[in-house]
């Protein structure tokens, strides 16, 4: 088995197909050249210590070289080595809160860009975690199913806004609920689920939901995002804005932080409410928490490493180009002596 590290450098085979072109081109051109100035049994008079198969030989020696070079840019990588890979973590699953109240400016820059930035920042202090993102709003729905791979959760986790969901509102429930399919019921790891989001127009009986799914292992811990005094939610157009959301005695709406919500799902989910305002206090919890966290082997598997074989072609590439420097146009007498090449 092998494998090909960067394909893209086999392009440059195009530089050395050119040069032998060159060289043929050239050497039809002296041939023509030396017959036009003289017979070629006078020159053969003339230069009887020259070699006519050592050019060839040395142009070879050259674009040998060459070819070994680019492949050891190329990196073939050849033979695999069995390694078992045993991780330990917990599994952490965020429910984002993307309805339009957390377009509010009350939290610079607004409260989902906050929120965003907070579970980014808690992914980047994770170590062999696994991480999973739900989105909710007037539905949930799993944005992200849980990973090891916190370079695809932080990609889709900036990509999450108001308009992936269909209806608006605050879809809680449905968002505890699905938690429970996103971890695996055959690996015992501590289960955390963080909810984030301002508690506006939360569903009844959320603690009670929250409570259920501690049965499974699942502690629930609510992030607050906004503030008590609140703020209008904005509206935009195509990313222009339009005003702000109105009533229907047309006067602005205005958002506020609801925490007793929130406080509530967190306690029946035996987890704890973080103010999430202050963003490097809110990371420093939640780290604290997850390495004090008893992580379990979730994971065993085996896989192929591959060595890197470029040495090789470097080797070679670097022999042929001193041959080529150390080769002489010369004709070599103990060759001559045999006459292999007919040089006589």
């Amino acid at each position: 088995m092998y494998q090909i590290e960067e394909p893209k450098y086999f392009y440059l085979f195009i530089a050395v197909a050119i040069l032998l072109l060159l060289y043929l081109l050239n050497w039809f051109w002296k041939v023509k050249k030396q017959r036009e100035f003289a017979d070629v049994a006078l020159l053969n008079e003339l230069s009887p210590q020259k070699s006519v198969f050592k050019p060839v030989l040395k142009m070879i020696f050259v674009l040998l070289s060459l070819s070994f070079l680019i492949i050891a840019m190329v990196n073939p990588k050849m033979g695999t080595q069995l390694k078992t890979v045993k991780r330990q973590g917990v599994d952490i699953v965020f429910a984002l809160d993307v309805s339009k109240s957390m377009l509010s400016e009350d939290i610079a820059p607004n409260r989902l860009e906050k929120s965003k930035q907070i579970i980014s920042k808690i992914i980047d202090k994770l170590g062999s975690d696994r991480v999973g993102i739900i989105i909710y709003a007037g539905n949930a729905y799993p944005l992200l199913p849980i990973t090891t791979d916190h370079g695809a959760a932080k990609m889709f986790l900036q990509n999450a806004s108001p308009d992936m969901v269909s209806s608006q509102g605050t879809a809680i429930n449905e968002a505890l609920e699905l938690s429970k399919t996103f971890f695996d019921d055959d690996t015992q790891t501590n289960r955390f689920l963080f909810v984030i989001s301002d508690g506006e127009d939360h569903e009844e009986n959320s603690g009670k939901v929250a409570k259920e799914i501690v049965d499974i292992g699942i502690r629930t811990y609510t992030i607050g995002i906004g503030t008590n005094k609140g703020g209008p939610i904005p509206i935009n157009v195509n990313g222009k804005f339009q005003g702000y959301k109105k009533d229907n005695k047309d006067e602005v709406v205005i958002t506020k932080l609801n925490v007793e919500t929130l406080k509530d799902i967190a306690k029946n989910g035996e987890g704890k409410y973080i103010y999430g305002n202050k963003t490097s206090k809110t990371i420093e919890y939640v780290e604290d928490l997850l390495l004090k966290a008893d992580k379990k082997e979730f994971e065993s598997k085996q896989f192929s490493d591959y060595k890197d074989q470029f040495q090789w072609f470097v080797g070679f590439g670097l022999l042929f180009l001193v041959l080529d420097v150390f080769l002489l146009n010369k004709k070599t007498k103990w060759i001559q002596k045999l006459n292999l090449f007919n040089e006589r």
